[in-house]
């Protein structure tokens, strides 16, 4: 004991003590209840564990379990469609079509010193056509035109498939 002459349990607590032991085994008789009306009151430990390690074998072995994926012939059909038709199956996907003005390398300083009215020098030379983009590569160049007050492209070049594939292995 110490010298400041606290008793452990403390005088007090015995009718507390006695109360929340009784408390926590009428928890425990209920849990007890609650188990007993389960699906497996009646089943043995033996009969749990032999469950159990019917599934562990079923999960050890997949392959008794598997069966082959079957999946959609997407090849040419026996009617004999041509190839070309196949292309609908894609046509009403969007895509990113930019128009690029040109570009420039300018510090972060410079560009925190911009304001309303400031020229940004641009690579590209007044008349030089612009580049037509999609999904940013490269695929037509063309000249600024505007229609019904919009700005639009025309189109002057269109790059062929062959280089778009050569800038493609390129890397752009």
């Amino acid at each position: 004991m110490s010298d400041t002459g606290a008793e452990f349990p403390p005088a007090g607590s015995a009718a507390s003590g006695d109360a929340e032991q009784d408390a926590m085994a009428a928890e425990w008789e209920a849990a007890l209840a609650q188990q007993s009306s389960s699906p497996a009151a009646g089943a043995s430990a033996d009969d749990i564990f032999g469950a159990a390690s019917a599934t562990a074998s079923e999960v050890a072995n997949p392959a008794s379990q598997a069966t082959p994926a079957a999946f959609a012939n997407f090849g040419p059909s026996a009617a004999g469609n041509p190839a070309g038709n196949d292309i609908n199956m894609i046509l009403d996907i969007p895509v990113q079509l930019t128009v690029e003005l040109g570009r420039t390398r300018i510090p972060i300083k410079n560009i925190l010193q911009l304001a309303q009215g400031s020229v940004v020098e641009l690579d590209a030379l007044a008349g030089e056509p612009m580049d037509v983009l999609v999904n940013g590569f490269l695929i037509a160049q063309g000249e600024v035109v505007v229609v019904n007050d919009k700005f639009g492209i025309r189109l002057t070049d269109i790059v062929t498939p062959s280089e778009r594939m050569r800038r493609l292995s390129r890397g752009g």
